[in-house]
């Protein structure tokens, strides 16, 4: 019996097919296992500290060495819609997701996704910040210690630009503002 396809919506960095090549192995093509999708009921938010990564840049109040950097993350809100695509994937590349991720809650969202072409056959999961990664983001962010890398930042536009103007200007008005820098990192 054939395993259940899996599918994992991306909407944040997951979005950059350069991105998700370089954590799973391999280069996913647009509608070839990739599509633009909606997820219902979950915002977008710069919500997330990581647990992993660290960073040093020069901000308004003087040098911070060892900040926390930012990520995007989703926060379950009924009356919002976030954009992304959905990336079929192996149970190994779902492993290796789940390790890039492993500050995230795997969430099944299978009955909240709606590709914008083709079907997803199979379940959809995400990646959702665990409230331990919430919590660090806030305490760095409240004593001035956190960070969105400029890299990140640009590389996810990029990956929204690439989806089109629609998803572009999707992303760009339905991402509230972050509430810390973006830098360049020392």
């Amino acid at each position: 019996m054939a395993a259940e396809p899996i599918w994992v919506f991306g909407y944040g960095s997951l979005v950059s097919p350069e991105s998700m090549a370089r954590t799973i192995g391999r280069v996913v093509a647009p509608h070839e296992g990739w599509l633009a999708a909606h997820l219902d009921g979950f915002g977008r938010r710069w919500n997330y500290g990581s647990m992993h990564q660290r960073g040093d840049w020069h901000g308004p109040d003087g040098f911070v060495e060892s900040g926390v950097v930012v990520c995007l993350g989703l926060e379950p809100a009924a009356d919002e819609r976030c954009n992304g695509v959905v990336i079929r994937v192996t149970e190994d590349e779902l492993a290796a997701l789940d390790w890039r991720e492993r500050d995230y809650d795997r969430t099944d969202v299978t009955d909240a996704v709606a590709p914008e072409a083709g079907v997803v056959a199979g379940r959809v999961v995400t990646y959702v910040p665990r409230p331990s990664a919430i919590e660090r983001y806030e305490q760095a962010r409240d004593h001035g210690r956190a960070a969105i890398r400029r890299g990140y930042h640009e590389l996810v536009d990029r990956a929204f630009h690439a989806l089109g103007a629609h998803h572009r200007h999707e992303y760009a008005n339905g991402t509230p503002r972050p509430d810390v820098p973006i830098v360049e990192f020392a």
